[in-house]
C-alpha cells in the first residue's frame, strides 16, 4: 500500500461509517509519519482501521471495504474494521496521533499511530511478520530502540512474558547495547 492508497481508504472509511475522523492502527500507520516508508514496511494491503468517536462503526467499513467487498476487488487494497483494543498500546498513544489530511482524504481526517506506539503494538502481538516489521523499522531508523523500551515499560496491556521477549529482540537489534531494564 502506498500513502495516497491510505488516504483513499481514509476517505471511504469515513463516508462508509459516517465520520469525520478515522484512526489507523495497524502496519499502515507508517504511513502516516513517512509516506515514503521503505517498501519492505509497505506489503500490506489492509489498513486497520475505526471511527475515532464511534469504534463500534467498524463492523461498517468491513463489510463495505473490507476483505473480499468490491472495493477490494476494484483497487486491489481495502480497510479492516477494528476497534480501540485491537492493538496494544503505551498510555498516551492518542496524544500522538499523526494527522493525515489531505485533498485526497475528502474532508475526512486520519490519525496514524506514531510509529513507536506501531511498533510497540506489533512487538506485543509477536508474530514473525510484526517482528520482521518492526526490525525493518529499527533498521531504517524510523524507531529507536531507547524509546521503544520506554513506551514497553508503559503499555499496561502487554503481557510481562512479551515485553521480555520484545526487550531482548531490541537488545539483538541494537547489538545488545541499549539499557537492560
Amino acid at each position: 500500500m502506498n500513502r495516497q492508497q491510505l488516504e483513499h481508504i481514509i476517505r471511504a472509511a469515513a463516508a462508509t461509517a459516517e465520520a469525520k475522523e478515522i484512526v489507523v492502527v495497524g502496519s499502515q500507520a507508517i504511513l502516516g509519519a513517512h509516506p515514503d516508508a521503505p517498501p519492505e514496511l509497505l506489503e500490506s494491503q489492509e489498513a486497520d482501521v475505526f471511527p475515532k468517536d464511534a469504534p463500534d462503526r467498524s463492523i461498517v467499513i468491513d463489510g463495505a471495504i473490507g476483505e473480499l467487498s468490491l472495493f477490494h476487488q476494484t483497487f486491489g487494497y481495502y480497510a479492516h474494521g477494528v476497534d480501540e483494543t485491537t492493538a496494544v498500546l503505551p498510555d498516551g498513544w492518542q496524544d500522538r496521533l499523526v494527522k493525515v489530511e489531505t485533498p485526497n482524504t475528502g474532508g475526512a481526517i486520519g490519525w496514524c499511530l506514531e510509529p513507536h506506539d506501531l511498533a510497540v503494538s506489533k512487538l506485543a502481538a509477536g508474530r514473525e511478520k510484526d517482528l520482521a516489521f518492526v526490525e525493518a523499522m529499527v533498521r531504517n531508523r524510523l524507531a529507536s530502540v531507547e524509546v521503544l523500551r520506554e513506551r514497553i515499560a508503559r503499555a499496561p496491556r502487554m503481557a510481562p512474558e512479551r515485553a521480555q521477549i520484545a526487550l531482548a529482540r531490541l537488545d539483538a537489534w541494537s547489538g545488545g547495547t541499549s539499557k537492560s531494564s
